[in-house]
């Protein structure tokens, strides 16, 4: 199941006993669009094991600026509520695949 990410759920979702993915993305992006049937099938394939999310960069603001995320797509990966690894802009399925299965 995919979770869409707020300024509001953004901390408790991290406290999830799953690794987390988030994609910060937003909607003029093309590379997010792009990359957008890839996270929803990880959140598919990954049910139960992970905690797979996407966030509207304009819509969370407050972690925006956390994060210091400046480039779209940024995908972050965080375990036990710490930020563990991300990839920066258009990368393969493949790559985040190694990503997340390294956390699990």
């Amino acid at each position: 199941m995919l979770v869409q990410i707020t300024n509001e759920n953004f901390d408790e979702v991290l406290k999830s006993d799953l690794p987390v993915m988030v994609d910060f993305g937003a909607e003029w992006c093309g590379p997010c669009k792009a990359l957008a049937p890839s996270i929803e099938e990880m959140a598919n394939e990954y049910d139960g094991r992970a905690v797979i999310c996407t966030a509207d960069v304009e819509e969370c603001d407050d972690i925006t600026m956390r994060f210091r995320i400046r480039n779209v797509p940024t995908i972050m990966f965080f375990k036990g509520g710490e930020l563990k690894d991300k990839a920066v802009g258009s990368v393969q399925k493949s790559t985040l695949v190694e990503k997340l299965t390294a956390l699990l």
